[in-house]
């Protein structure tokens, strides 16, 4: 709820992380096996992140975050031990979500002769083992986020590893509207602001995090205005 627009996102994030939380009879009575990971594809600042974390929230797993490039170890094998312990630490905290931000940078195509590509192939394989090996993933949801997913290996995008995919877009003026919402909720609007204005003249090339940034802004300007005031004001008088 905290989070404006994405709407068609949203739900499919709750269908496949809490659901199989909330009702697994369900889910066993129609034989449904829950993808275990989910890619979340898009331009960036549109709220990936925030979904994952979100999604964590409220299916109550533990949120285990790392980035892409934070994996690469330039010792032999220590990329790969690292993806491994990553898994075995997800499984021991079950129900827990392990969430990869910039996921094309090591989920790339495999059999690349660029420098790197030994390593980026050792650790697409440890990925695949991790999620196809004998170690059951068990209550382990694994989520990926990428801005390119053309480039993603397709060995890992196919169905029973990262088969299910989610498109997180730019929002459209309703969501540009419910962003503006969830960040001028806690803050002193003036009268004459007017959302529907500031949503017209926010194109559909704006993100999430454009506007949250010129909130942010204004709320900055708003402060400028009136610092050297406040240092004046007795306490009880103060501007803001």
């Amino acid at each position: 709820d905290d989070i404006g627009g994405l709407d068609e996102a949203k739900q499919r994030l709750r269908e496949v992380v809490e659901w199989p939380q909330k009702c697994p009879d369900l889910f066993d009575q129609l034989d449904i096996d829950p993808p275990t990971g989910i890619l979340l594809h898009g331009p960036p600042g549109t709220g990936k992140t925030m979904l994952a974390k979100a999604a964590a929230y409220e299916s109550d797993r533990n949120f285990i975050s790392i980035s892409g490039p934070e994996i690469f170890d330039k010792h032999f094998g220590e990329s790969e031990r690292l993806v491994r312990d990553l898994f075995d630490a997800a499984r021991e905290a079950a129900p827990s979500m392990i969430f990869f931000d910039e996921f094309d940078s090591i989920a790339g195509r495999r059999g690349g002769y660029s420098a790197g590509s030994e390593l980026k192939d050792s650790i697409v394989n440890q990925l695949l083992s991790e999620l196809d090996g004998m170690n059951e993933l068990g209550d382990v949801v694994v989520l990926g986020a990428t801005n390119r997913v053309d480039m993603i290996d397709p060995a890992v995008r196919r169905p029973g590893r990262f088969g299910l995919e989610i498109e997180v877009p730019l929002p459209d003026p309703t969501g540009r509207r419910e962003i503006f919402d969830v960040h001028l909720q806690n803050r002193s609007i003036a009268d004459d602001v007017d959302l529907a204005w500031l949503v017209s003249m926010t194109d559909e090339g704006y993100t999430g995090a454009d506007i949250a940034s010129i909130c942010q802004q204004a709320a900055m300007e708003a402060l400028r205005s009136t610092v050297d005031a406040y240092d004046s004001a007795t306490p009880q008088d103060t501007p803001l």
